[in-house]
């Protein structure tokens, strides 16, 4: 192992942090820890109009919320505008780039005659070798590198394999805009330069880039990284990741109430695989992380396989944890669903009492939280028609006898509650479902609950024989 691995994550502020980035950003950090590295974080913030301040933040919480940590200050890629405009200027002086004074219409004109052809759009190096005492007036040039025009380019991919461009197929760059702005491109290659990246980890959609940016990093005489390009994640059937298949910012997982450290998981099997093992700690990801593990195809998203996964992480979660992830989606989820956006110390003790009963049944922080309405719910329950129809056709009546058990109980414990209600169905001569369906539609306003004496225990006596009362007098 070696500590001089530097990996980078480069978000582009114009949205959410969404799923595939928050994947790239797992990769990039696990194959930084697995070597002992640095994961460096770089906004890319060159689209001025599109770059917002509000998706930095977002970009900032979604990874502190993954428990993805960068080593150092995050660096604002347009602050380094003058320094990649120095780059190109470099270039320039060494005949590696040049001015070219095409105007947008016969650039327009290229891209036509292209498409009729049936040739790749490309630029048609008509500057390229050209003096500019030949530009025309009022023409403000951009700057584009000399690119390699015959052999071959090829990125020996930590993912891909061996891959190869023609240069024909690969036209002179532009690296600096007409108004004097650096591309992408430049810039990019000139802050990982200068960050001392060893390992650029990204999605395949960037692999041709890697050819171009490959061609600045040799005029510059610089050492490229190693590529490491990995497929993008697609939805179930197959096509392209869209809203409907779970596109989504990790901010909206966050508030769907997926678990960090269950997404976290998710994430690391699409795409990568070790064995067979689907469950992983934080400490055997990092130990077991390695590039060439990575799949060529894309992963497929599966919710179904996240709420599972998910379900799984909450069962094994400490009761208290679980009530505390609660408590830090409640002011967005509590209003929708008619409930407080805090937690007061009863409410608190109840839900933790609760919870290894709804835990088993949920696999999700909102399927928590429906399970747990009849703690939130207050008197008198509003019932919801399967609740009413347990407590029709003799449950009332049933009730009634099963509340005078309850209430002459010592003591109230799961133990002693049960067979109370036990005693009371044998006494109605009825089935214990008979006693204890109604009784559930009483306490909980539902026809489906945790188990049943745990409900009572955590309602405590007062609350339970009020709201059996309640139901009673509604006869």
């Amino acid at each position: 192992m070696t500590s001089s691995v530097v990996t980078r994550f480069a978000p582009s502020p114009t949205g959410f942090l969404h799923i595939g980035g928050a994947r790239t950003a797992l990769f990039n950090w696990l194959y930084a820890r697995r070597h002992a590295g640095r994961m460096l974080l770089r906004i890319e913030d060159t689209d001025r109009e599109r770059s917002t301040e509000a998706a930095v933040e977002a970009i900032f919480d979604g990874l502190r919320w993954l428990g993805l940590d960068w080593d150092g200050d995050a660096i604002r890629q347009f602050s380094r505008a003058d320094r990649h405009a120095a780059v190109a200027h470099e270039l320039l002086a060494q005949g590696r780039a040049y001015h070219c004074y095409a105007t947008p219409e016969e650039l327009e004109a290229m891209r036509q005659e292209a498409r009729t052809e049936g040739r790749p759009v490309r630029y048609d190096g008509r500057w390229r070798d050209r003096d500019s005492s030949d530009a025309p007036a009022g023409v403000r040039p951009v700057v584009r590198l000399k690119a390699p025009q015959t052999g071959e380019t090829v990125i020996d991919d930590e993912v891909q394999g061996s891959v190869t461009w023609r240069n024909e197929n690969l036209d002179d760059l532009v690296l600096l805009r007409s108004d004097g702005t650096p591309t992408y491109m430049l810039a990019v290659v000139v802050d990982d330069h200068d960050m001392g990246v060893t390992h650029v980890i990204r999605g395949d959609d960037h692999l041709t880039n890697a050819a171009r940016q490959k061609h600045i990093y040799d005029a510059l005489g610089w050492d490229v990284p190693v590529m490491a390009h990995i497929p993008l994640i697609h939805g179930p059937d197959g096509a392209k990741l869209s809203k409907r298949h779970g596109a989504l910012g990790v901010d909206a997982y966050r508030s769907l109430g997926y678990l960090p450290e269950a997404l976290r998981n998710y994430l690391v099997r699409l795409g990568w695989g070790h064995g067979d093992q689907e469950i992983f700690s934080t400490d055997e990801m990092i130990a077991a992380f390695s590039l060439p593990a990575i799949g060529r195809s894309p992963a497929r998203f599966d919710f179904a396989k996240l709420e599972s996964l998910n379900g799984h992480y909450m069962r094994q979660a400490p009761d208290s944890e679980l009530v505390t992830a609660i408590e830090r989606i409640l002011p967005e989820v509590g209003p929708d669903r008619g409930l407080p956006t805090t937690l007061d110390a009863p409410t608190r003790a109840k839900l933790v009492a609760a919870m290894p009963g709804l835990k088993e049944r949920a696999k999700t922080l909102l399927e928590l939280i429906d399970g747990a309405y009849f703690i939130f719910a207050s008197r008198p329950l509003g019932l919801d028609e399967k609740a009413l129809a347990l407590l029709e056709n003799g449950g009332r009546e049933r009730l009634r006898i099963v509340a005078d058990k309850l209430g002459a109980l010592a003591e109230w414990s799961p133990e002693a509650t049960e067979a109370a209600v036990r005693e009371a169905a044998q006494e109605a001569g009825a089935k214990l479902g008979q006693v204890a369906q109604p009784l559930r539609a009483a306490l909980t306003g539902r026809a489906t609950s945790p188990g049943l004496f745990d409900v009572l225990a955590v309602l405590g006596r007062d609350e339970s024989l009020g709201r059996i009362a309640d139901q009673i007098a509604q006869a």
